[in-house]
Parts: C-alpha cells; sequence; structure tokens
C-alpha cells in the first residue's frame, strides 16, 4: 500500500514493491520514531534560559510556551488519537514526523512569544499522532508478550523525553545555540522518513468500507468499557501526577537546579533536568512485579520530590542527583504496572483511541500544574513556590500510594 491509499483508507491497486521488514525492524522503527519526536519536544529545556534573554520573556512566558505543546498535544489526541486505528499505524507515524519537521523549524527560527507557542504546539501535534499509533504498533508486534509492548513504549517515550534536555544542552555550545539543535534534529527526522516510507505497511485494523471512510476519522467522545474503567483512571491519577513532576523538570527546573550546583553549563543543567525521566526509562528494564510494586513506587515518589526540596536547601548537588535518580525509578514501576494493566484489558480494535486518552489526562498534569507553578513564582519567587509545588506533589503521591496499598491488601484478602 502506498501512503496516499492509507490516508484514503482505501486498499492499494497493486502491490507495490516495498520493504518487507521482520518484526524486530518494525519494533525498532516504532520505537525511534516516538522516541525521536520526544528528544526534539524536549532539547528546549536547558534552552529556556538562553530564549528569555534573547526575546525577553519572563518565567510564566516559558511556562506558556512549554503549555502551548501539552495542550495541543491534548486536543489531537482527543480528536485524532484514534485515526491509527483506520488510516495504519505507518500513514499516523508518517503524518508526525512531517508535523514534527515543521514544528522544530517553526520554533528554530522563533523571535517571539506567539512563535515559540506555535512551535511547540506543532511538536505536540507530531507527539500525540505518534502516541497512540506506536503504542498500539508495538502491542501488534509482540501479542504474546502484552508487559514487554508496554515496557518497550515507556522505555522509548520516557528515554526520549530524558535524552532531549542532555542532547539539546551539547547541541547548544555549537554556533547558533537556539536553532542548530533544530537544525540537526530535523535532519535525523528527515533520515527516518525514508524508511518508513519504504516500509511494507500492514493493513488498518478497522478498515472502513462504506461510502465516506473519512467519516470515522471525525472526533469521538472517550468511552472505556466498564472491564477497563478502573485500570483506566488508575492509570491516569498515575499518570497525571508522574507528568507534573515531570513538566517541573523540563520547564523550571534547570533554573532551579543551576541554583543548587552553582553552575549555569547548559549540558550540565539538560542532564540533571532529564536525569529523572532518564531513570525513569531505565526502570523499564527492571523485572519488579507483584501486588506491592504500585504502592511502593509512589511512596519512592513521594519521598524523593521532598528530598528535591531539602537538596535546594542544603545546597546538596548529590542529594539532587540522588533524589532524581530515585524519583525517576519508583514513577517507572508503579507507571509502568498501572499503565500494562489497563493496556491488557483493552479490547485490540480500540487500543489507540482508550491508550490516547489516558495519555491526554498524563499530559495535562505537564500543563495546569506547570502555569500554575509559573504563576507562583511570579509572586513569591523560584525558591518558594517550588517548596510549596513538591509538597503537593508528595502529598498526592503518597495519597496514591495509600489508596493502592488498601486496594492491594484487599485482594490478598
Amino acid at each position: 500500500m502506498t501512503v496516499f491509499s492509507e490516508l484514503r483508507m482505501r486498499p492499494a491497486t497493486a502491490d507495490r514493491w516495498g520493504w518487507d521488514a521482520s518484526t524486530t525492524a518494525r519494533l525498532v522503527m516504532a520505537g525511534v520514531v516516538i522516541f525521536t519526536l520526544l528528544v526534539g519536544a524536549n532539547l528546549a529545556t536547558p534552552l529556556y534560559p538562553l530564549l528569555q534573554a534573547k526575546l525577553g520573556i519572563t518565567s510564566l512566558d516559558v511556562t506558556v510556551a512549554f503549555s502551548a505543546y501539552v495542550l495541543a498535544l491534548v486536543a489531537t489526541l482527543v480528536l485524532a488519537g484514534h485515526w491509527s486505528d483506520h488510516i495504519g499505524r505507518r500513514a499516523a507515524l508518517m503524518l508526525a514526523v512531517l508535523v514534527g519537521l515543521a514544528g522544530g523549524f517553526v520554533f528554530a527560527t522563533a523571535g517571539s512569544l506567539v512563535a515559540l507557542s506555535v512551535g511547540r504546539a506543532l511538536q505536540g501535534i507530531a507527539v500525540a499522532l505518534a502516541t497512540g499509533a506506536s503504542s498500539a504498533a508495538l502491542r501488534e508486534l509482540l501479542p504474546s508478550r502484552p508487559e514487554w509492548a508496554s515496557r518497550f513504549t515507556l522505555l522509548a517515550s520516557a528515554g526520549g523525553v530524558a535524552a532531549g534536555p542532555a542532547i539539546g544542552g551539547v547541541l547548544s555550545l555549537l554556533p547558533g545555540p537556539t536553532s542548530t539543535p533544530y537544525y540537526v534534529h530535523s535532519l535525523v527526522l528527515a533520515a527516518v522518513l525514508v524508511p518508513l516510507y519504504l516500509l511494507k505497511a500492514r493493513p488498518a485494523i478497522s478498515l472502513h468500507a462504506g461510502p465516506q471512510p473519512l467519516r470515522v476519522l471525525a472526533p469521538r467522545r472517550p468511552s472505556v468499557s466498564s472491564e477497563a474503567r478502573g485500570a483506566f483512571w488508575l492509570a491516569s491519577s498515575v499518570g497525571f501526577l508522574s507528568f507534573t513532576v515531570f513538566g517541573f523538570c523540563l520547564s523550571l527546573a534547570p533554573g532551579y537546579f543551576a541554583q543548587i550546583v552553582h553552575a549555569d553549563s547548559r549540558p550540565l543543567i539538560g542532564l540533571l533536568a532529564g536525569l529523572t525521566l532518564g531513570s525513569s526509562a531505565l526502570s523499564q528494564l527492571l523485572a519488579v512485579r507483584g501486588r506491592f510494586a504500585v504502592p511502593a513506587g509512589l511512596a519512592v515518589l513521594g519521598i524523593s520530590v521532598l528530598m528535591i526540596a531539602e537538596a535546594a536547601a542544603w545546597s546538596s548537588p548529590w542529594l539532587l542527583i540522588l533524589a532524581s535518580i530515585t524519583a525517576g525509578v519508583g514513577q517507572g514501576v508503579a507507571f509502568r504496572t498501572v499503565f500494562n494493566d489497563v493496556a491488557g484489558k483493552v479490547e485490540a480494535a480500540r487500543h489507540a483511541q482508550i491508550i490516547s486518552t489516558v495519555y491526554v489526562i498524563t499530559y495535562l498534569g505537564s500543563a495546569i500544574p506547570v502555569i500554575g507553578l509559573g504563576l507562583a513564582t511570579g509572586m513569591v519567587g523560584l525558591q518558594s513556590a517550588v517548596a510549596g509545588f513538591v509538597v503537593v506533589c508528595a502529598a498526592a503521591a503518597l495519597t496514591l500510594a495509600a489508596v493502592t496499598l488498601r486496594s492491594a491488601l484487599r485482594r490478598r484478602a
């Protein structure tokens, strides 16, 4: 099938030549696309101080630009999260890469807060188009190993978000520090298009045979089957909290961390900002199971975010590093468990739609609380705002830990 026939949701008139890739190659492609898009979406983390100085914007403006990405991502998940079920996984991933290229170019050449926000919004649309498609593709490619499908999904996602700040920091040392990282990333994205285009696509799982096939792409009201509802809301709650912490790490944390380590090295600050997400990604390789994995992971997350505030009070870089690592491990174990639970209870024909809905709520955690943090920073200063922010996050994590522990004890009884 050609990409155009996939987008039209029509069978190909003739079998064209294509790359009939192995299952392993398809797994790699699905993971590489979402990983690369998320790297690009987070290149800006260590660049925000430079952009503030260059464009004359405030901390609140930074959170607005950051949230433009999240809100566009959420809106696209709602409107188009189910598209890959109908147009096919490859077509959705190619659309995502093309929109990602446009977003990177707009952000690299931005001369105002509005342009920054538009670039970020395009990046959010790209990530949203790829989120449900890559997750569903991984599960379809590993039908007998759903847990590993979830691990690969979260490894690629969290890994991309973690690598973005570190790569952005290193590339910012080149001439044109706020634009060169995006030009380099665009070359990588363009290279990804080649194997995607050559890939011999598999048919979409929900082809529409009626006279108006595009009608199935219309926005749908989010719904979850009764069997998956409890798992859905737990995964969404843990995801919202997780991305509240991640949103802080990727927006205002660079300035906060710079004060703790008494350094302004962009590669170092980018590495520190991505440390929690990197630990979350690597935790997907840990074989942590059992009824108490979720409450234990949430408890570790709650205690760790409190330690981040303590690191600032004591000006301790080593405590900051330890707290960032343990926060990522706790989040990774908890979220993987609940994510795998809901993914395993969702019917195959609606996998992309339901997983996209989980991410709708999850990504809102990176927008609403982070904008509130930006407002609080303008009123009471960064140190005091972050101190209050981590207390709220810790309380939420420990409350969820208590709720899930109670459920685990009931199942044992």
